[in-house]
């Protein structure tokens, strides 16, 4: 096993010149199981961060090791592509569909979350034949094309990213909005800036609107359910499809349903799938209702790692310990035992501007003061090396990098979360000092 100081030398060298690790010193972990990640010296970790909102039934879990190791000694067959049947896959399309919100049986599998959406755009422009698709300021939907030139963050954007026929619609945003209203006076003005903007913005119609459930990337902002109502009817008003991005939001995170799509009851055409899809395996998803697959007929489109057997068993398995487990009501009961920790500590702690979100996805937004609500964005970095050094891990995120991300495995339980609050607590004094 390589030293940290060696595999910085290389990173340096040959990785590319981007921010690419989370603290002020690098983690290098090498071994997981449950709800813990252990680093090179054996150290234990706490991962409240989910391995980036992927680690869903936890990690390791001994049934996707048995099924994984089972494919492996009897030879199964690691890369068929879509080209050749597979069991595993149609196993996996059924199973997934049956979990979809109501006209929404067709379901394509690719490599990632990025490439999920992009074949959503593709899809929605093709059976619109409109090109124009409209995003949210302060989102973020993937790392590839047409993902990037909908993202709603500078610093993921590069100079030469192509943005045409993207469009961006003000952010739902309850604790800034934009409007400058407050949760007792608003009129969801910013649903309503979804029409404003296609009628000022574009010829009148649109190929497809994307919004996440939570917005994740964004700060984990978690927009009223009638936002997702009023801007459904929108959007297809003016002859778009309604894509919600549950690349982050789905495998049960929100504690109501396996897809909070269909927790929110969001009128969506498709719904986009990945990380906690598969409990980190390389593999997303799109579910889109019959009349848009039916669009595409006579026309090509191949993915070559979508639909391997070792990523849809393992998604499949994935999904079976999450209802077994009932890993989705564990994410509502966790997720309220956590929001209500939270909240109490924002009574003790000024730092905290904010706490949001919906199961176990939730969002603490520190600020300088509560008045300004100036970003706290050097605090923020402090505090998440804070809980590394007392072994728990969390996530940051938001424009300004101030808000903290905590979406642990759904395996979750108080006494963890008990050990969670202490740890913020503990870190929060410290910072205050």
């Amino acid at each position: 096993m390589k030293s940290n100081e060696e595999i910085t030398r290389i990173r340096l060298k040959h990785f590319l010149a981007t921010p690419n690790h989370y603290h002020k010193e690098p983690l290098q972990l090498v071994r997981a199981q449950g709800m813990y990640v252990y680093d090179e010296k054996g150290k234990r970790y706490l991962d409240c961060v989910g391995g980036i909102v992927c680690i869903s039934a936890g990690h390791n879990h001994p049934r996707i090791k048995k099924k994984l190791m089972e494919l492996l000694s009897e030879d199964q067959i690691q890369h068929t592509s879509v080209l050749y049947y597979s069991s595993p896959a149609a196993e996996l399309a059924e199973m997934i569909t049956a979990e979809a919100p109501k006209g929404l049986d067709r379901v394509a599998f690719t490599n990632s979350g990025s490439e999920a959406n992009e074949l959503a755009f593709m899809a929605a422009r093709h059976a619109t034949g409109e090109t124009i698709i409209m995003n949210l300021r302060h989102s973020y939907h993937g790392g590839t094309a047409a993902a990037l030139a909908n993202c709603g963050h500078h610093t993921w954007r590069f100079r030469a990213q192509p943005v045409a026929s993207t469009v961006s619609a003000l952010e739902p945003n309850c604790y800034r909005c934009p409007f400058g209203k407050k949760p007792d006076s608003c009129s969801l003005e910013c649903a309503k800036n979804v029409e404003t903007t296609i009628q000022t913005a574009t010829h009148g119609k649109i190929a497809a609107f994307i919004a996440e459930p939570v917005m994740g990337v964004g700060g984990f902002i978690a927009p009223p359910k009638d936002y997702f109502t009023e801007v459904a009817r929108i959007v297809h008003n003016y002859g778009g499809k309604y894509i919600s991005d549950e690349v982050q939001t789905g495998a049960g995170r929100g504690g109501g349903n396996f897809l909070m799509t269909k927790e929110l009851e969001i009128d969506a055409d498709e719904i986009t799938m990945a990380k906690g899809f598969g409990n980190g395996a390389a593999i997303g998803a799109v579910l889109m209702k019959t009349e848009i697959s039916e669009s595409l007929r006579g026309k090509m489109y191949f993915n070559t790692f979508g639909g391997d057997p070792f990523q849809t068993a393992q998604s499949k398995v994935t999904m079976e310990i999450i209802r077994d487990e009932k890993l989705v009501e564990n994410a509502r009961a966790m997720g309220k035992v956590l929001m209500d920790g939270l909240k109490d500590l924002m009574k003790k702690h000024k730092l905290i501007g904010d706490v949001r979100g919906r199961g176990l996805m939730i969002g603490i937004e520190l600020v300088k003061d509560r008045e300004s609500k100036a970003y706290a964005t050097d605090e923020a970095a402090r505090l998440m090396d804070l809980c590394r050094e007392k072994g728990v891990l969390i996530g940051k995120g938001g424009l300004f990098g101030n808000v903290m991300r905590i979406a642990p495995p759904l395996t979750i339980n108080r006494d963890e979360i008990s050990g969670l609050l202490k740890t913020l607590d503990e870190s929060l004094d410290q910072l205050s000092h």
